[in-house]
């Protein structure tokens, strides 16, 4: 039996009532920052300088790209009161930050995702040590939440059977490299015709979500699209 539904929600009922009676302190960082059309069709890197541009685009970086999925979007950019929490939930145990993380990760599905029908929410694994070390996935953790709220379920059909090193610090070659075959599909999944939409907190250059997106492409997946939070 899965009980990581009723979880979620005890979770996020008591983040309410913890908030209630223990406010946190106010963040002295800068309010979120939307991220806003004119975007990239492919990646959605934003382009505020081209405000006055009609129609779709494609940025440089993706010309020179092999996508395996059709559109990338995040919600904000990875800066102030986001990348506080985005870094306080993954790295420095505040745990009550989940609930803010899921209602921008909800408010950006409905911007950008909503208008199309999903078959599952599919969570960018963690290897196992890393698993082991943090205690939680935080890309599970917020497709448990955006798909409780939107009633989309989640398909927790990868794992990362090679360690890689860990992204940050890392040039945008030297992450793709790193990405490079490690992810695989979990035995009895069967994703044939399946619109899914991979879910991770923050993109950066887009080289692990591919390479989870090309995992699911090779087993026969329909539609793929990536959706995040933030977006470096």
């Amino acid at each position: 039996m899965d009980l990581r539904p009723a979880l979620s929600f005890a979770q996020d009922w008591g983040n309410c009532v913890l908030d209630v009676a223990f406010p946190w302190p106010e963040s002295q960082e800068e309010a979120p920052v939307r991220i806003e059309a004119p975007l990239c069709r492919q990646c959605g890197l934003p382009f505020p300088a081209l405000e006055d541009l009609t129609g779709d685009f494609v940025c440089g970086h993706c010309q020179q790209k092999e996508w395996s999925f059709l559109w990338a979007r995040a919600g904000y950019l990875t800066a102030g009161q986001v990348h506080e929490a985005v870094v306080g939930f993954k790295y420095e145990e505040e745990f009550y930050r989940r609930a803010q993380l899921v209602n921008w990760l909800v408010e950006t599905y409905d911007r950008f995702a909503a208008a199309e029908q999903w078959d599952g929410l599919v969570p960018v694994p963690l290897h196992h040590r890393r698993y082991r070390d943090r205690g939680f996935n935080q890309a599970r953790e917020l497709a448990d939440g955006l798909g409780g709220a939107r009633n989309v379920p989640v398909i927790d059909c990868l794992y990362r059977y090679r360690e890689t090193d860990s992204q940050t610090g890392l040039r945008r070659n030297e992450r793709w490299n790193n990405m490079k075959h490690a992810f695989l599909l979990k035995p009895k999944f069967d994703l044939r015709g399946k619109n899914l939409l991979i879910i991770d907190d923050v993109f950066t250059t887009g080289a692990t979500v591919n390479a989870c997106a090309r995992v699911l492409a090779e087993a026969g997946a329909s539609r793929l699209a990536v959706l995040t939070i933030a977006r470096s």
